[in-house]
């Protein structure tokens, strides 16, 4: 049905095949009598009309969606395909690369004292050595500033090049780098921990390109029904990572111990750091290339997926080619759309132009600024970490414990709050995000975020009495359950949806490195503004700060804000890929113009 108006033009149909039919119609029911001057200004308004279906006039703010063009047969085959082997084996050769990054990135804090103790001893001392500030700080936190980079860096070149040629160079450099930081090397404390930060700045590089790939893959391979379920599968081998973590340090430093029988510091401070303790850190570190390197060929014989070889290499025959064997069906090559699609101007724009600021910005700064909010209180997790470990016993004084000792302790520690609190919530969100949707989750979790870190806070003295230790400890497991069932996984799931093809694994990655700029500044930031006012209670070296219950306060209106900002992030449950970023033919088109009709 076509509506004319005075200044606007109003249309309204199911699908563009059926308008062009009813106006080719329409110029067969016409009497022109014969006037030929009638015929082309008819035809001529015709093709006006046409045009409309691709571009939005600029003055009708009641059309709410165009028509822009047809799905290709092989992404509608991926969309309604059932749940198949390919889908499970992507997820396994995603998933183990994202095992092996939160492996390399958390396995670090569980050998932070160690390296401590072996570097810093100073003999005669009534405390084993620990590291210096920077030095801490510079050992935990080079990774992320090289996750942050490589974020960056491999989200854009995976649009470039096509995601699986670039998924292969970041597992190299993982596992390279996992086994070059446990091989650092000098003769001096100074130049063991620079040539270690070096090698981990270039594993964090690695590290940060598997983001942006592994959720635009798993995307771009999976149906529409459970997308959601499949890259939160994806990343909810983070949890395992950092399990796998704490696992493989309580084996080591078991076996270490058996061996050697090393006693407490307190009763013999040269004894108590046997030279074999210069293994463990180095036997930890390394593990993390054993699980990478047992998916690279795995990686190399999947396909590229054929969002990208269609969408963005124009190669519509691979991409049947491609998809029809791991499909198991005959899907027919459609090279006449794939080069219409690339002509219209939807598929022309870049990054940084006026006309993607005005499709994609706001849900951009939505993505960007929620994942930002959420690092910074999720890496903010060690301000109150210590005091739950010592209050609950987890942990005996450093003075109490031999250097092997304390690494089983840290260890076992953060083993017990990642399988009560961590792993917990990645799977819920697997099992309900295309239930409840990404944009409820989100919300949900950023909610119970805010009311915990309030309910922590405003009595945190009261929370820090010996008595009242088995209430700190729901409420900081609660914390962490609904940061991962909630926007710890759906800011990694959502960037990887709402965005077009050739713009998919860039957009991921700069809203990834935004996440990454909030890790920071909650894991080093915050570790100085939680330091008390008081010197006395002050950690050694640190500047004083606004104290733990004040900083706490501070989180818990960031997650507060984080709310807000989810406001900007669409919901994507249920739909196409091509439909989400307005690249597709959509059924129906509404026209809520209340004199249309």
């Amino acid at each position: 049905m076509l509506y004319l108006n005075s200044s606007n033009m109003y249309i309204k149909v199911s699908t563009y095949k059926v308008l062009v039919d009813l106006l080719r119609k329409s110029i067969c029911s016409l009497d022109y009598g014969g006037d030929s001057g009638r015929i082309c200004t008819h035809i001529l308004h015709i093709n006006t009309c046409l045009s409309s279906l691709h571009f939005l006039h600029k003055s009708n703010s009641n059309l709410l969606i165009m028509v822009k063009g047809q799905q290709l047969e092989v992404l509608k085959a991926l969309d309604v395909a059932k749940t198949q082997w390919y889908h499970f084996t992507a997820i396994i050769i995603a998933g183990m690369g994202f095992f092996t990054d939160a492996y390399d990135l958390f396995c670090i804090s569980l050998l932070t004292k160690l390296l401590g103790r072996i570097y810093y001893n100073v003999p005669g001392s009534s405390k084993p050595g620990a590291l210096p500030i920077n030095v801490a700080a510079a050992v935990s936190g080079v990774a992320l500033c090289g996750t942050l980079a490589g974020q960056l860096f491999f989200g854009w070149l995976g649009d470039k090049m096509g995601r699986k040629k670039v998924y292969g160079i970041t597992l190299v450099m993982m596992v390279c780098m996992s086994i070059a930081s446990g091989l650092s090397f000098g003769s001096t404390a100074k130049s063991v921990m620079t040539t270690l930060c070096f090698f981990r700045f270039w594993l964090g590089f690695g590290v940060g390109g598997d983001y942006p790939l592994s959720a635009t893959i798993m995307s771009e391979y999976a149906n529409k029904k459970t997308r959601g379920s499949f890259i939160a599968a994806v990343f909810a081998m983070q949890g395992m990572g950092i399990l796998a973590g704490g696992v493989v340090s309580l084996i080591v430093a078991s076996a270490f111990e058996a061996k050697f029988k090393p006693p407490p510091f307190k009763v013999n401070a040269v004894a108590s750091l046997p030279p074999e303790c210069d293994y463990i850190w180095r036997i930890v570190l390394m593990f993390g290339a054993f699980p990478a390197a047992t998916t690279y060929y795995w990686r190399m014989q999947m396909p590229e997926t054929a969002r990208y070889t269609a969408l963005v290499a124009k190669n519509a025959k691979q991409a049947a080619s491609d998809m029809s064997k791991v499909l198991k069906t005959e899907i027919e090559a459609e090279e006449e759309m794939v080069d219409k699609i690339g002509k219209t101007e939807q598929n022309q724009f870049g990054l940084f132009t006026k006309e993607f600021a005005r499709q994609y910005g706001v849900r951009l700064l939505g993505t960007t600024s929620t994942w930002f909010l959420l690092d910074i209180a999720f890496y903010s997790q060690n301000l109150f970490q210590k005091d739950l470990f010592t209050s609950v016993g987890w942990i005996p004084p450093a003075a109490e414990m031999n250097a092997i000792r304390e690494v089983y302790m840290v260890a076992r520690a953060q083993t017990l709050i990642a399988l009560c609190g961590t792993v917990p919530g990645y799977w819920f969100t697997v099992a309900f995000i295309d239930v409840i949707g990404r944009w409820w989750i989100q919300m949900m979790g950023f909610f119970f975020m805010t009311v915990f870190m309030f309910a922590i806070a405003f009595p945190y003295n009261y929370w820090s009495k010996k008595e009242n230790r088995i209430g700190f400890i729901i409420m900081y497991g609660l914390t962490f359950f609904f940061a991962n069932f909630g926007p710890n996984a759906t800011t990694f799931v959502v960037p990887a949806e709402v965005f077009p093809a050739r713009l998919r694994s860039t957009c991921h990655g700069i809203s990834a490195a935004t996440g990454k700029a909030g890790a920071i500044v909650g894991a080093f930031g915050f570790v100085y503004a939680s330091q008390d006012p008081n010197p006395a209670k002050r950690d050694h070296g640190y500047p004083a700060g606004i104290g733990k219950s004040k900083s706490l306060i501070v989180l818990g209106v960031i997650n507060f804000i984080g709310m807000l900002c989810t406001l900007m992030v669409p919901e994507s449950m249920g739909k196409s890929l091509e439909e989400l970023a307005g690249e597709v033919e959509v059924d129906e088109v509404e026209d809520e113009h209340k004199g249309s009709a």
